[in-house]
């Protein structure tokens, strides 16, 4: 095991270049690595960090929604904390996102703060119950 802890990787999947950009640099002066990706397709073709890892995504894309990918994380039981964003807030939206196992949901735009410590809260609770994502 090594003495130096895994930094926290956040990994930022929206298909909207401003949006994965303006995340970047949140995380980044928040001392978190970001990876962002442009679809769900290219961040599930990728390498993973696990541990000490959290995910935005936001539910309408092209090609594979946000949907898909929480449900493709459940069956390749990739257990990384999701948080899911949308422009397209209501009721059938949160509650969906909720079921597929994102631990939190924001309605775009997000704010900062709210944002950073919904990352924090979502990292220390997969850290202390192995059960608390799927």
């Amino acid at each position: 095991m090594s003495a130096e802890k895994k930094r926290s990787l956040i990994y930022v999947i929206d298909d909207d270049a401003s949006v994965r950009k303006a995340f970047g640099r949140l995380l980044r002066s928040a001392d978190l690595d970001a990876e962002t990706f442009s679809s769900a397709e290219e961040f599930l073709s990728s390498p993973k960090q696990k541990e000490n890892a959290c995910i935005i995504i936001d539910i309408r894309m092209p090609g594979l929604t946000g949907f898909d990918l929480l449900e493709r994380l459940v069956t390749e039981r990739i257990g990384i904390p999701v948080i899911a964003i949308s422009a397209h807030d209501d009721a059938e939206t949160r509650e969906h996102a909720r079921e597929l196992g994102a631990v939190v949901f924001f309605r775009k735009p997000v704010d900062d703060q709210a944002l950073l410590d919904a990352i924090w809260w979502a990292i220390e609770r997969k850290g202390r119950n192995k059960l608390a994502v799927p």
